[in-house]
């Protein structure tokens, strides 16, 4: 599956949109910030003087008779007034008391308990997902979020053309592997710097499908460290779906979902048109995995200069695998519904999103949950048809990495348009990854208690 990595700083998923990037590491601790009173403090000898220079001016007759006479009274560093029952002053003894005491007042702060501090936030746990495709190496780091969301905190991204040579040799090539390797290095070494809760490796099509699959990952564990499995198609897809869950909005009947990878396409058929599962990946009714992707579809037809007979022949290709697929019409009943929708999950949809806005550079945070209409996505198809290779290469949301591939791409969603017409497309920028990363979380708990994290 080809990927637009923005890495650790791409949104999450789940996380919507949203997603920065943090350390994985224990949060600070939060203490309390308490700001001091600046309340000021009579000395004790003043307030003695003031009291028995009151005393004084009433032995003198200074203040009128009959009304009541108030003193000063020293009470927790505030000064209040004090009456007797007969409106008299009593004697000046607390004064005198007050000013035989030590000079320093006690500070008010000190007068009441301290607030206590925060503990420290409790340490995140840390879940990786890793795919190793036909086209790209991907790796994925995060902590849980609010429920059912997490946050990316690491990410690695990088074409390595795995299965090229794939579809004639039957095997995996040795430039191929070296590129590999090289790159799941640098993913051992992001694991092996973080404390990892759990963790998911796997490879898809081309370790499934070439000869040599199995001895190339015993390779991978030699030199990279790491373990990878080699999962069915049928766990592709349910990965894929999971991964997308939160793009499926609550009012929606149908969808099928495809993900067109390098090596095999997948497409998943969801029925949600009874009571909602907090899984989507539980109302998948029919799936099925092509054994055809841009990789292998453009090294059969080529992906550098593709004419429009060419790219017919592509969408023919396809469009005959569709049909020996028998679970095709388990949608049927929702199809005309405005309620059901084309969802899409690759290279090939995301570039064509980043094409439609014209956009300078490719934004992830733009392109993930773009909504395309069916007339959006014809002249977009077009317009890449309409351009030679260095066009697409120049191309900022294609590039030379992926200009012999892209086209290849679009005729394997013109075959699923074909089969399934719908005048909605949703993009996603996110899948097996973001699927791996969900379920390892649900399976740990970490959203079982109060629904939430931080």
């Amino acid at each position: 599956m080809e990927d637009h990595d923005t890495g650790a700083g791409a949104s999450a998923v789940g996380v919507s949109g949203a997603t920065q990037t943090q350390s994985a590491g224990p949060h600070p601790a939060r203490f309390s910030r308490h700001a001091g009173a600046h309340q000021r403090h009579a000395d004790p000898r003043h307030a003695g003087q003031r009291q028995a220079g009151a005393s004084q001016a009433d032995q003198h007759g200074d203040q009128p008779k009959g009304k009541t006479r108030k003193r000063r009274k020293r009470k927790r560093g505030r000064k209040v007034f004090v009456r007797d029952e007969n409106g008299a002053v009593p004697h000046a003894a607390p004064a005198a008391s007050a000013a035989s005491q030590p000079r320093s007042a006690p500070s008010p702060v000190a007068s009441r308990p301290a607030a206590p501090q925060r503990p420290p936030q409790q340490e995140l746990p840390v879940f990786a997902a890793l795919d190793l495709g036909t086209n790209n190496c991907r790796l994925l780091v995060a902590v849980p979020g609010r429920h059912g969301q997490f946050r990316v905190i690491d990410a690695f991204s990088r074409i390595v053309r795995l299965g090229e040579g794939l579809t004639a040799s039957g095997r995996l090539g040795q430039a191929a592997m070296d590129r590999a390797v090289e790159a799941l290095k640098i993913c051992g070494e992001k694991l092996r710097n973080r404390k990892i809760r759990k963790a998911r490796l796997i490879a898809t099509e081309a370790c499934r499908s070439a000869a040599n699959g199995v001895e190339f990952l015993d390779r991978v564990e030699r030199e990279a460290g790491l373990k990878l499995e080699i999962i069915d198609r049928q766990t592709e897809a349910r990965l894929a779906v999971s991964g997308c869950g939160s793009l499926v909005e609550r009012d929606t009947q149908g969808v099928v979902l495809f993900d067109i990878g390098g090596g095999s396409s997948e497409i998943a058929l969801i029925d949600l048109t009874g009571r909602r599962s907090p899984r989507l990946a539980n109302h998948i009714v029919s799936w099925t995995s092509l054994p055809v992707g841009v990789v292998s579809l453009a090294e059969r037809f080529g992906g550098r200069t593709v004419t429009r007979e060419t790219f017919a022949a592509m969408v023919e290709d396809v469009a005959a695998r569709l049909k020996a697929f028998d679970g095709r019409d388990r949608l049927a009943h929702v199809l005309a519904s405005p309620n059901f929708h084309l969802l899409g999950t690759s290279g090939t949809v995301t570039t064509l999103a980043g094409v439609h806005l014209d956009l300078d550079r490719y934004d992830r945070r733009r392109v993930d949950g773009l909504w395309m209409n069916r007339d959006s996505v014809d002249r977009m198809i077009e317009r890449l048809i309409g351009w030679d290779f260095q066009q697409r290469c120049a191309n900022p949301c294609i590039g030379a990495d992926r200009a012999d591939l892209v086209l290849a791409g679009c005729a394997i969603l013109e075959a699923i348009r074909g089969v399934w017409p719908s005048e909605r497309l949703r993009v996603a920028d996110r899948g097996l990854r973001e699927g791996i990363l969900s379920e390892l979380m649900a399976d740990d708990g970490v959203w079982r208690n109060d629904g939430r994290r931080a």
